[in-house]
């Protein structure tokens, strides 16, 4: 491609700025560098372009165009992804779709919102707080992900123990397919619509089916009352006991969190101190909500199973601001591990909630195998963990270790009868270990629905499944070289 006189010489990228028009379309590799890797950033790739619609009608136009000349493409959102979902392998045309971040109706009779895919996901809550709702999903990144990213990766977050995840939240989709032919799907406010569950295949798909262009999504009346205790122990596992006890005595609270000592040495030190004790092993944050009669009564189980099972200090947010405090602690937990190491790779596996104790010990021996210091911050009324990998990348063969170390985190969890992604999803980061926990025929009959959706494979490919006849340990054994 050549540049003469202000005017674009690539073909592609000229039909492409067309569409979109010359000031929506970047090419010039110094602008390109911005969009060669999502939050997973240990691999980069640089696309052909990115252009920027405004409209359903534009994305189908660019789809379209593509799928007619071969341009592999895909969709990007904010780019907070986690496992490598929005990176350009093969010179893709990445459709950013910030621009189409429109709220676009709000129902309050019947409890649902429509919103564009660039719609940040905790903006929603903020446009209708002031009439008593919220809409649940909350990803720690959800002051600055979208929720279209949500819908591709069917996005977690604290409160999902109760809530659940996006999918469940999902009501209606409008969709642009791989040949640009742009579809609806709705569930028409039926609980149990008839016929194939589209909604459940597409969300979660990871961008590789279709390109979300229209979510319409469930949003629920604020609890009557809300209340939150925060645990200190001196052991992970009477910790993790306790995780167990709670919901053992009939609790399932809004939300249960934990983090371990290394975890919270990185709190601490970033944006939201609240001053944790520095010599603990571990705390929980555990919230409960809905009417007001009862939610007492629950945390004073909560506070009993607690001190059962050793606990140093157990308290009660005094008031909402002390809550508030508490929170945002715990959601800057992944970005606050920069506070204590040059880098880090975050995992996302999932694990019955009875095999915390010993899969928490795997993972400190991975630890000690590595020599990498692993903090470990997550969902534990779920069972979704997050083992975060401190390493430095300017150390020859640490980032190698790190990948190494986190494929045996997922292992672990996989040989406790879990997951290997609860709400990062695969992207590239975990394609491999997809074979942790699906057999050849089972991702064969995964990767024949890809292909009725998307045939020429030009959306998104490389993602989600694995490389065909090629194992784990050879993969981690290239990570060590």
């Amino acid at each position: 491609m050549a540049i003469k006189g202000g005017q674009i010489k690539d073909t592609h990228i000229e039909n492409l700025a067309k569409i979109v028009g010359t000031s929506a379309i970047l090419y010039k590799k110094e602008d390109l560098l911005a969009y060669d890797c999502d939050g997973f950033t240990i691999h980069r790739h640089l696309p052909k372009a990115v252009v920027f619609p405004n409209s359903a009608e534009e994305v189908a136009q660019i789809v379209k165009y593509c799928h007619e000349h071969d341009l592999p493409f895909l969709a990007r959102g904010a780019g907070t992804g986690l496992s490598g979902g929005a990176i350009p392998l093969n010179g893709e045309v990445i459709i950013s779709l910030t621009k189409m971040k429109r709220l676009v109706s709000v129902d309050l009779e019947n409890r649902r919102a429509v919103v564009e895919p660039g719609f940040i996901n905790l903006k929603l809550t903020y446009s209708i707080a002031d009439k008593g709702y919220y809409y649940a999903p909350d990803p720690s990144s959800q002051y600055c992900c979208t929720i279209g990213g949500n819908v591709a990766e069917n996005a977690g977050g604290a409160h999902c123990l109760k809530y659940g995840v996006t999918t469940n939240h999902i009501l209606g989709l409008e969709v642009v397919l791989p040949n640009g032919e742009m579809i609806e799907i709705s569930t028409n406010g039926v609980l149990d619509p008839p016929g194939y569950d589209l909604l459940g295949i597409l969300t979660g798909s990871e961008g590789t089916l279709g390109i979300v262009t229209k979510i319409t999504v469930r949003i629920l009346k604020n609890p009557e009352a809300k209340q939150t205790v925060l645990a200190y122990f001196d052991k992970v596992s009477d910790a993790s006991q306790a995780v167990s006890d709670i919901i053992s005595a009939g609790i399932v609270p809004a939300a249960l969190e934990m983090m371990d000592k290394t975890a919270i040495e990185g709190v601490e030190a970033a944006a939201f101190p609240v001053g944790h004790p520095k010599d603990i092993e571990a705390l929980l944050l555990i919230e409960v909500d809905g009417i007001s009669a009862g939610i007492d009564e629950q945390i004073q189980e909560i506070l009993k199973v607690c001190r059962s099972r050793n606990v140093r200090e157990v308290k009660v947010a005094q008031d909402e601001k002390e809550r508030e405090r508490w929170w945002a602690n715990r959601k800057t937990g992944f970005g606050a591990m920069g506070a204590i190491s040059p880098d880090y790779l975050v995992q996302d596996g999932v694990i019955p909630r009875s095999k915390l104790p010993e899969v928490l010990e795997r993972i400190r021996q991975i630890s000690e195998k590595y020599g990498l210091r692993i903090a470990n911050i997550f969902h534990a009324g779920d069972g979704n963990l997050h083992p975060l990998v401190l390493f430095d990348s300017r150390k020859p063969g640490e980032t190698e270790m790190a990948l190494a170390a986190g494929s045996e985190c997922l292992q672990a969890c996989a040989d406790a009868g879990g997951s290997i992604t609860g709400e990062h999803g695969v992207g590239i980061e975990k394609r491999e270990e997809m074979r942790f926990i699906f057999s050849d025929e089972e991702i064969a009959a995964q990767t024949n629905i890809r292909d009725v959706f998307n045939p020429k494979n030009l959306l998104n490919a490389g993602k989600l499944f694995p490389t065909p006849g090629r194992c784990v340990e050879v993969k981690r054994n290239e990570k060590m070289k």
